[in-house]
């Protein structure tokens, strides 16, 4: 006998649970996300701003794609460290993702700097790739691979030397790094495919068994 009573004990135990932590909306992640989406249309004014040649908006053109590309390397990371996941930056993240790359790749084309092909392979992929995830996602999440993260990066190097009014070697070396992306972009994508079905048959095949043990247990019921 400890002379507490039961109710007062139990509130005080009750008392040193924990509340849930609630993370608000405006959080330093879902901020870089939404100064991505802001970023897109800026982006786009500048790259075509003029007859789109001019060297100078080219810069500034390609600055705020660098920015919007390195809000993207840490806005997932602050988020999952410091515990700031919302519905909202699960939703606009990937949003973003591909609007300031669609952006770029499509002005470029506009522009004649760089084949339709290329835009509507990289598109095809990222956008196919996305719906693919949600096709799996009562199964499982397909985690972020190392050929993807490397593949980002190539896109994102590769996007910015065309969107730079370069000339000469550096010209020609960004032809390259493009070859490099749109190679991996191919790569990764089959990848996920793979993984994807495979994270399909296991889940449907954990269903039917669930499913087959349910019927027997129910049979053995009725007996």
């Amino acid at each position: 006998m400890t002379g507490v009573p039961a109710s007062a004990a139990g509130g005080a135990r009750a008392a040193r649970v924990p509340a849930a932590r609630t993370v608000g909306l405006w959080n330093i992640a879902n901020i870089l996300t939404m100064m991505r989406l802001v970023l897109v249309p800026g982006f786009v004014l500048l790259m075509l701003h003029g007859d789109g040649y001019d060297p100078a908006w080219r810069s500034f053109a390609w600055a705020a794609f660098s920015v919007a590309m390195i809000t993207d390397l840490f806005d997932g990371q602050l988020a999952r460290r410091y515990d700031l996941v919302t519905d909202f930056g699960k939703i606009a993240d990937p949003i973003a993702d591909k609007a300031i790359m669609g952006a770029a790749l499509v002005c470029l084309s506009v522009l004649d700097d760089l084949p339709w092909w290329v835009t509507g392979v990289i598109l095809f992929r990222e956008i196919g790739i996305t719906l693919m995830r949600f096709w799996v996602i009562k199964h499982g999440v397909i985690p972020a691979s190392r050929g993807g993260k490397m593949k980002t990066l190539a896109q994102g190097t590769a996007v910015g030397m065309y969107i730079l009014a370069l000339t000469g070697p550096l010209a020609t070396l960004r032809f390259w790094v493009m070859g490099l992306a749109v190679v991996l972009t191919v790569a990764t994508g089959l990848d996920y495919v793979r993984q994807a079905v495979v994270l399909r048959r296991a889940g449907l095949a954990a269903e039917r068994a669930g499913a087959g043990e349910r019927s027997g247990a129910d049979r053995e019921s009725v007996r």
